[in-house]
């Protein structure tokens, strides 16, 4: 009975090897192939449907590819384009495997796949970009462009089981050393108009001034001709006003003119006059009719 239950423990054992060694699984974002000692044509069709198969142990291997877009980034490349100016272009390429024996037969894996496709892209974008103006790759028709050269390399990709599904151009720029000597004569460029500019401000502004000094000019000119004007005609009229009086009553005249006289020489201060008691200045301090006293 012993003997019984280890043979039937051996060969349980070697039905689970069995079955562990001819069981696989594919996931959802996987596809397979199967290969009976290297083959890949022996099984009918790839595998595309995720679960559980079978593979004969020993004699068959499986192998997966991913049913995921992929990525494929290139090189920096410099073109030259259609009007004679060269570009450091940076593009990339996504791509997903429509046909895994194709693949496996031209490619076997995605380190072959990056190597093939990198030079199809590169010889499709310098084709495709060197037939344009450089307005056209950096502005004008980048999008078309970019359709272009997809378009070039789904067809050379095909044969590889492969679909593109996007080309993009990431970096379309001039060489360094062409990028600084437009970007030092641009420079000049803008100093030489802000020069200009501030020359032609500076002209502006001294245009501005000179008229601003000539209307100060003529504006104090005629205020000062319009001041002695009405000074003149204040004079004249002071005048009138004191002819009028004087000839009113010349006495009065006298008297008031005299007092004035006498307010403005007799103010307090350090003035000093040496006049004579009898000098008509004083007449009307020895003579309230301001008559003056004879001469000895």
């Amino acid at each position: 009975m012993r003997y019984f239950l280890g043979f039937l423990l051996a060969v349980l054992g070697l039905a689970a090897a069995g079955v562990y060694a001819s069981a696989f699984i594919v996931h959802q974002y996987e596809q397979a192939i199967v290969l009976r000692f290297g083959d890949p044509t022996a099984r009918d069709a790839p595998i595309t449907r995720p679960g559980l198969h079978w593979k004969l142990p020993f004699v068959e291997t499986v192998e997966y590819f991913d049913k995921r877009i992929l990525d494929l980034d290139t090189e920096q490349q410099t073109v030259l384009v259609a009007d004679k100016k060269q570009l450091v272009v940076d593009s990339f390429a996504r791509y997903k495997i429509t046909d895994p024996l194709k693949y496996y037969q031209k490619l076997r894996n995605e380190q072959g796949a990056r190597s093939r496709l990198g030079v199809v892209l590169e010889s499709s974008l310098r084709l495709v970009l060197g037939s344009a103006s450089i307005e056209d790759v950096v502005r004008d028709k980048r999008g078309d462009l970019m359709d272009e050269i997809q378009r070039r390399v789904n067809a050379d990709a095909k044969e590889f089981g492969i679909e593109i599904v996007d080309v993009r151009i990431k970096r379309a720029d001039l060489p360094t050393a062409i990028s600084e000597s437009i970007y030092k004569r641009m420079q000049t460029e803008r100093q030489q108009e802000a020069a200009q500019f501030r020359g032609e401000g500076e002209e502006q502004s001294r245009r501005i001034k000179a008229d601003a000094d000539r209307q100060v000019t003529i504006l104090k000119a005629e205020a000062t001709r319009e001041s002695e004007t009405v000074r003149g005609e204040g004079d004249a009229e002071r005048n009138r006003i004191f002819a009028d009086a004087f000839n009113k009553d010349q006495g009065f005249f006298e008297f008031y003119r005299t007092m004035q006289a006498y307010e403005r020489g007799l103010k307090a201060g350090d003035t000093r006059m040496v006049l004579s008691p009898s000098s008509d200045f004083f007449r009307y301090f020895n003579n309230p009719d301001g008559v003056a006293s004879p001469k000895p």
